[in-house]
């Protein structure tokens, strides 16, 4: 098991802070903590240390959100992510992740701005087939290979106007059967080593802290303000998945 404590005191602060951001929007906040934790580990590592942990959390979040979730939009996205994380597995060698990083960084903030740009009280969009099969696609292909399925999803499901807790319980419900898939690639690349594992189980018992972080603020927070906040974490996402992915291609 991993015993630098420098390494424990960021891996705490990024399991709670998923957790909460699962447990109160469904999740994205991965995207801000985890690179915190690849400060002491290589990304393919933390990423094998978490997907575990992300499994656990998503047991809490279908069992607190299980009666509100959108069913017709779940038949739409759950075949297509599941292609998504396909053809992620597929050519897993032959991506580069920081390109797929900045361009869901761009589109992630392009969607953002042409909301608040035009109107962001339109009426409600209807479930589209092709675009949720897009969507849905892109969505488990950036989940696999960048860990960045959220801000592809978000972009498919804001403009549906769902309510809160639907929204929330349809994205968990979304990534736990995407986490749960995305288990026997990991498994097949060798990325689950008895280390890794050991890690996953010590830090365990924050998980259930951090969902019930989340349970609570979600219940307090107005339906209106509560998309302006996940409007605005998808803006933050954007910058950040822009910065990593320029960053890191430029430095390569």
């Amino acid at each position: 098991m991993i015993s630098d404590p420098l390494f424990y005191a960021a891996a705490v602060f990024a399991v709670i802070l998923m957790g909460f951001g699962k447990g109160a929007f469904g999740g994205g906040m991965g995207i801000l903590a985890v690179p915190v934790m690849t400060l002491f580990l290589p990304p393919q590592q933390v990423a094998a240390i978490l997907l575990p942990l992300l499994c656990a959390m998503d047991v809490f979040g279908i069992w607190g959100y299980r009666k509100s979730w959108d069913r017709k939009t779940m038949a739409i996205l759950a075949p297509a992510m599941i292609f998504g994380i396909t053809i992620g597995a597929l050519t897993f060698k032959y991506l580069d992740d920081n390109i797929i990083r900045f361009a869901v960084g761009v589109i992630a903030i392009s969607f953002c701005l042409d909301t608040w740009l035009r109107n962001q009280d339109a009426k409600p969009k209807s479930n589209n087939v092709l675009k949720g099969g897009f969507w849905g696609t892109v969505s488990g292909l950036t989940s696999f290979v960048a860990h960045a399925g959220g801000p592809p999803i978000s972009v498919y499901l804001l403009p549906l106007k769902l309510e809160k807790s639907a929204y929330v319980g349809t994205v968990i419900i979304l990534f736990t059967l995407a986490n749960y898939v995305k288990l026997v690639p990991y498994s097949y690349l060798g990325l689950f080593t008895r280390e890794n594992l050991l890690t996953s189980l010590a830090l365990s018992p924050l998980v259930p802290l951090g969902m019930y972080i989340g349970f609570a603020l979600h219940n307090k927070i107005p339906r209106d303000k509560f998309f302006r906040l996940v409007y605005a974490i998808l803006f933050i996402l954007g910058i950040k998945l822009i910065y990593d992915g320029a960053l890191a291609f430029l430095a390569g």
